[in-house]
């Protein structure tokens, strides 16, 4: 294992641990301006994250082993899925043993964790959550496989890295099946990530709630590393968008050591303009009602498959 290869793996897991809350700081910033609010602070997220890790956690009485249990373990299946993604360089041990359907399996095992802990305790909004976040995952993993499906045959590779390193290597051109699995793409994201139209992760509605529902029986350093983990699937979602769609700038195999310093500044750009499109994407929607977001999961499964018939009719 070339010393490279670990430093690139140690600097994207370094690099996403810290920006993944500055992240989402990003676009409840782009978010307040475009609604002509005063903005909240780019670190408050930061600043919550450390005052829960000071607070004493409350548990109810009757919850098990697996409700403790679960924080740790959706937080160290977002750490392990950031270092699959390459979202600086493409030389990465980690990837040698896990692919991109690999990495979908760790965002399922999240969730699978995470409805089962709000279901522990036996609160009927904790339930309600759960089972709606098992129906959006149900929808949402089928598309995002055929997105990744797509871009595998035009790579003929199931590793994201080397997916990402033969589109950057690629001149550049327009593939239409990659259009359609773009917009597949970002409407798996929204959903995926809670965010508005599919749910609204400012909501203090509990009838309403999706995600938040899950979280409201914990509390101090638990919720701090639900809060943590749920930072870091919305940038290990962006990095997956990256690393398909907008490959350009990443270290690649071939390039110079000193390009992994480079492709950072790089990375900041895509996410700066990645929080902003998704703040304007959450201005300009309204949030469906949560027996329409099947119809808005199917939509995006359907433009995955036209980019799959696309690229397998007309090779493009």
């Amino acid at each position: 294992m070339r010393p490279i290869g670990i430093i690139t793996q140690l600097l994207e897991l370094i690099v996403a641990l810290a920006a993944a809350p500055l992240f989402v700081g990003w676009i409840n910033q782009c978010r307040a301006w475009l609604q002509n609010r005063s903005a909240p602070s780019l670190w408050l997220p930061y600043r919550g994250i450390r005052k829960l890790f000071h607070k004493d956690a409350v548990i109810a009485a009757g919850a098990s082993p697996l409700f403790r249990l679960a924080p740790y373990m959706v937080f160290a299946a977002m750490v392990v899925a950031a270092g699959i993604i390459p979202s600086m360089g493409t030389r990465l041990p980690l990837t040698q043993v896990a692919d991109a359907i690999a990495l979908v399996g760790l965002l399922a095992t999240a969730r699978v964790f995470m409805s089962l802990a709000a279901m522990d305790i036996g609160t009927a909004f904790g339930t309600l959550g759960a089972r709606r976040e098992m129906m959006v995952g149900f929808l949402a993993e089928p598309a995002l496989l055929m997105v990744i499906f797509v871009a595998s045959l035009i790579s003929a590779t199931t590793a994201l890295p080397a997916i990402t390193e033969h589109l950057a290597t690629q001149s550049l051109g327009l593939y239409p099946s990659l259009a359609f699995t773009a917009v597949a793409f970002l409407m798996v994201l929204l959903a995926e990530n809670a965010r508005i139209p599919v749910d609204n992760p400012a909501t203090h509605l509990e009838l309403t709630m999706i995600h938040e529902a899950l979280l409201l029986e914990y509390s101090a350093r638990h919720l701090a590393l639900m809060e943590w983990a749920a930072a870091l699937k919305l940038f290990n979602y962006a990095c997956i968008g990256f690393a398909l769609f907008i490959p350009w700038g990443v270290s690649t195999r071939g390039s110079a050591p000193v390009t992994l310093l480079a492709s950072l500044p790089l990375l900041v750009a895509k996410l700066a303009v990645a929080g902003a499109v998704l703040a304007l994407i959450e201005t300009v929607s309204a949030k469906l009602r949560v027996f329409r977001a099947p119809e808005f999961l199917a939509t995006a499964f359907l433009f995955a498959v036209l980019g799959l018939l696309v690229h397998l009719l007309l090779g493009a």
